[in-house]
């Protein structure tokens, strides 16, 4: 299985603060995936938030591979493989 990843709010990405947005989903590795590419659905990224889920503590986190503020809304993320997790964007 290949990376992916699933943006739960994206068709309808909330207004919050003013003109900010914030959208937040999950995302999904193989066995031998070791992150990937996460399209937020926003126009400028501000600040990206990921957090490894699963029953067992990680043994190393999630690194976000991008400088901010990030003027596409699509953010790289590098994992251990077959780290699954979730994410929360802010952004435009």
């Amino acid at each position: 299985m290949t990376f992916s990843y699933d943006s739960t709010a994206h068709r309808s990405v909330r207004k919050i603060f003013g003109s900010m947005k914030a959208n937040f989903g999950t995302f999904t590795n193989g066995a031998s995936d070791c992150g990937g590419d996460i399209d937020t659905g926003l126009s400028t990224v501000y600040a990206f938030i990921p957090a490894i889920t699963g029953s067992s503590a990680p043994a190393e986190g999630v690194a976000v591979n991008e400088s901010f503020p990030l003027a596409s809304g699509t953010v790289t993320i590098v994992t251990k493989a077959g780290v699954d997790g979730i994410w929360f964007a802010l952004g435009k």
